[in-house]
């Protein structure tokens, strides 16, 4: 179970439950997923509503790897996302709204 104080968050992937998570290390895999994007922009698009399936891809593999999974995008191509793009992307948006949220 997932713990969403520390960041957490739990996707189902082929029928097995993974916990995310953005670490510091995993978001600067993500960082560098990005390229020439920021953070602050990747954040602004998903606020926006104007995020791709790139991002949303970027932000769950970096959130995998953040809660030890091993594995690359590449191992998500022919995958089951709980819940299908519209699940994956909720999840995305989800981490970083975790990652970045201060504490009450």
């Amino acid at each position: 179970m997932a713990n969403p104080w520390t960041g957490e968050v739990v996707v189902q992937i082929d029928g097995a439950a993974h916990t995310c998570k953005l670490t510091l290390g995993a978001l600067a895999e993500l960082e560098a997923a990005l390229g020439d994007g920021s953070l602050v922009d990747l954040i602004r698009r998903f606020e926006g509503g104007a995020f791709s399936s790139r991002d949303v891809m970027a932000v769950v593999v970096a959130g995998l790897r953040g809660g030890g999974w091993s594995g690359t995008s590449s191992d998500l191509i022919t995958a089951e996302i709980d819940g299908g793009p519209v699940g994956a992307a909720r999840v995305a948006a989800t981490l970083l709204a975790r990652a970045f949220a201060l504490p009450k």
